[in-house]
């Protein structure tokens, strides 16, 4: 709880420091919101960095740790079809309700117009150009985009699409090599990620100071005037998130268990708690990984056996409710811009927040890394998540308590289906 106790007070200094810093006059005020600008800047930067080799050695490593249980196959089928399932209704859920609510306008007015934004308010004419022709492309370029002729040029663009689609096939084939190629490669690789866990680490480290800055910057191009109209358009924001994680736990999953599971929502739900507070105190799903295994192992009764399986390959590729939260995000910054998102538009970022999903480290924060992603697969700032930022940590630690909560309920079903062919 360290960490969050600096966020919200990081949170509420950057709140303060930019209403003041608006009404100094200039040039101090511009020296202040240049300051604020840089070490914003060098945050955002430093998680542009860590994109690629994070996202690719995650997903590397958990699909060549798939494909090497080669006695858990059936396993793996009925794990990675649940995982893929439960994330897109919860992508789409989020997407029905953002579309619904509309949080990023107030009063058919986009967000950063009301609060006279300069940086961002309209964009500029190459965003809305890469937003429209995001709007124009066909389904078949989306899937074109995941097979790029060059992978280096894709990793040094930011293409993740392709860098995603490479990872999981070269995830998959490293256990169908040789042993001795085999085994050297995913040790290789493990220490990639490992690298880049501790990497991402140290930048989230930086965090407190990074959105201290970033919320300066943003309410003193504002002005203190309008912190009113910038917590209402937050508000309605968390408010979306929150419906759509609520839904998806409490009838999505609920629903689940019930009619595939045939077990009690309300038990499982009771037998989950300690692992469901961990997992909001602390925002991280890997840090509950142990007591999740222990609740549905001593609780539910489910084989260690298949939770040693399900539970630690969810803790990596099935993030539902991250899944829902880049969605609702990404839309609601695109809304706040001005921005009009066509379906195709929308159809790009339901796709990339399902893939991006599998990648994202299990640690607080780390879907911040994806979010960048998104906003750059359909041309739009990575600057602007800055607007997002003052109530990211608290629907951090609600989503990944719903993450936690899906993966529960994956290594639940799983249990189910092999007591019924009797495995």
């Amino acid at each position: 709880m360290a960490d969050a106790k600096k966020i919200i007070i990081a949170l509420i200094l950057g709140l303060a420091l930019g209403a003041l810093s608006a009404e100094i006059p200039q040039p101090l005020s511009g020296y202040l919101f240049e300051t604020y600008s840089f070490f914003g800047s060098l945050f955002l930067n430093a998680l542009k960095m860590i994109i690629v080799p994070l996202v690719a050695s995650s997903i590397i490593t958990g699909i060549a740790g798939i494909g090497g249980a080669r006695d858990l196959r059936g396993l793996s089928l009925k794990t990675f079809s649940y995982y893929m399932v439960t994330s897109l209704v919860a992508v789409i859920t989020g997407l029905i309700l953002v579309n619904l609510l509309t949080p990023g306008e107030i009063q058919g007015k986009s967000l950063t117009t009301i609060l006279e934004l300069k940086e961002f308010a309209g964009g500029t004419g190459i965003v809305e150009e890469k937003v429209g022709a995001a709007g124009f492309k066909s389904v078949l370029n989306v899937f074109l985009e995941m097979v790029p002729p060059n992978i280096i040029k894709a990793a040094a663009e930011g293409q993740m699409l392709g860098i995603i689609s490479f990872s999981l096939l070269f995830g998959l084939f490293i256990p169908r090599i040789g042993h001795e190629y085999s085994e050297i490669l995913f040790k290789f690789v493990r220490g990639v990620h490992e690298i880049m866990m501790a990497i991402t680490e140290l930048v989230m480290k930086f965090a407190p100071l990074g959105i201290l800055c970033l919320v300066a910057k943003v309410v003193t191009e504002a002005g203190g005037s309008n912190i009113v109209e910038l917590l209402k358009g937050l508000g309605l924001f968390a408010l979306t998130v929150f419906l759509g994680l609520f839904i998806h736990v409490f009838f999505t999953l609920f629903l689940t268990i019930r009619h595939i599971a045939k077990a009690s929502p309300l038990s499982h739900f009771r037998a989950m708690a300690p692992a469901l507070v961990t997992a909001f105190s602390t925002a991280s799903s890997s840090a509950t990984l142990p007591i999740t295994m222990e609740c549905l192992e001593k609780r539910l009764g489910v084989s260690e056996r298949i939770t040693g399986f399900v539970i630690p390959l969810g803790a990596t590729i099935n993030m539902d409710g991250t899944a829902l939260y880049e969605c609702v995000a990404a839309l609601f910054i695109a809304q706040a811009l001005g921005f009009e998102m066509s379906f195709l538009s929308q159809f790009v970022v339901v796709w990339t927040a399902l893939l991006t999903s599998i990648g994202v480290a299990g640690i607080p924060a780390a879907s911040l890394v994806a979010i960048a992603i998104i906003l750059k697969a359909v041309g739009l700032p990575v600057e602007a998540m800055a607007i997002i930022l003052p109530v990211d940590r608290l629907l951090d630690m609600l989503r990944t308590s719903v993450n936690v909560f899906s993966d529960s309920v994956g290594a639940l079903i799983v249990s189910k289906f092999e007591e019924r062919q009797g495995t």
